[in-house]
């Protein structure tokens, strides 16, 4: 790792920090600088703008759940693979929540800067996809998965309607009704749901 490396992680590593004290919105550069214990014109060299920061923080955080929630290998077959895959949300949820305020954040961050995509950001969620696609290509070669009649809206669909709903959750209460509901229970039973139609029946 070169220094520039170095000190660009480090200044992201800090961005993350401060994102999940308080908000994407509230935090400026120079708060970032501060933190860093460095100027904002180095902030600026490295990254140029505010948004490319937010993006570099958003897929070191990518990355990171990807490798800590969705290892399938010690799964043995294409099903319990995806039980994993899609049981990963309420485990993220519950151990690093987070995780989901902050895309809740970013998401609104891009739109309010009128920029709808990071390419490195939507080069990271291809991972996510083709694990998840090759533990149903699995299941359907060893018998354990109910083939889908469009896997592909099949696992966008179920994807973002579990992450949408776990982003959902991790916000403040708003109604009476979030303060009554359990929220792990409602990221199971979603996550029941998905698997029921996956499960090839005996």
């Amino acid at each position: 790792m070169t220094i520039k490396d170095a000190k660009t992680n480090f200044i992201v590593d800090e961005a993350i920090a401060l994102f999940f004290e308080r908000s994407i919105s509230e935090v400026t550069v120079h708060d970032i600088a501060a933190r860093a214990g460095v100027g904002e014109a180095t902030v600026y060299r490295y990254f140029s703008t505010k948004h490319n920061l937010v993006c570099a923080v958003a897929a070191k955080l990518e990355q990171q759940i990807y490798e800590t929630y969705f290892d399938l290998s010690r799964a043995d077959n294409g099903f319990n693979k995806l039980s994993l895959f899609y049981k990963s949300y309420l485990e993220i949820f519950c151990s690093h929540r987070e995780f989901f305020k902050f895309i809740n954040e970013f998401d609104a961050f891009m739109l309010s800067e009128g920029k709808t995509d990071s390419t490195e950001y939507s080069s990271g969620l291809d991972m996510f996809k083709t694990l998840c696609s090759d533990a149903y290509a699995q299941g359907l070669s060893d018998g354990s998965i109910a083939a889908v009649d469009d896997w592909e809206t099949f696992y966008y669909s179920t994807t973002h309607a579990l992450l949408e709903l776990c982003k959902k959750l991790s916000t403040a209460d708003i109604v009476r009704q979030d303060e009554t509901a359990d929220k792990e229970a409602e990221i199971a039973t979603l996550t029941d749901v998905i698997l029921f139609k996956l499960k090839k029946s005996k």
